[in-house]
């Protein structure tokens, strides 16, 4: 348990990344569109599919995405949104930060609330909070 509520960790797979360009000026950061999908296993077991924007230069990258969750969390089985993005620092540190959609969690995760992140590369970390 955290201040902010229940914290739980779920490792994640990709299963797919579809990549398209939306713009590649002559200069600066590329930027695309991609669509991913994921397995998740641990607290969180399902799978999530998201819509993700990046910015990907030379220097650092940076993403901002929403995913909706299917699955179960925490054994209360359901389906939610998170918004959450990520910068890629030119040293390698990677830093996160995210929500979950208020009023966007159905069956056993309805009045889901917190804050969500990758606490460490392929580790969805959740901050949460039920009813």
């Amino acid at each position: 348990m955290t201040d902010s509520g229940t914290r739980a960790e779920a490792a994640f797979t990709v299963d797919s990344w579809e990549e398209a360009p939306y713009d590649e000026p002559g200069q600066g950061p590329r930027l695309t569109r991609v669509t991913v999908r994921k397995t998740y296993a641990g607290r969180i077991d399902g799978t999530g599919v998201a819509e993700v924007l990046t910015s990907q230069g030379d220097a650092g990258s940076g993403y901002v995405a929403s995913e909706r969750v299917v699955g179960t969390l925490d054994g209360r089985a359901g389906t939610f949104v998170v918004q959450h993005g990520g910068l890629a620092h030119p040293d390698g540190t990677l830093s996160t930060f995210g929500s979950i959609v208020p009023g966007s969690g159905t069956g056993g995760l309805g009045g889901l609330s917190g804050t969500a992140g990758e606490g460490a590369r392929g580790v969805l970390t959740l901050d949460y909070r039920l009813g």
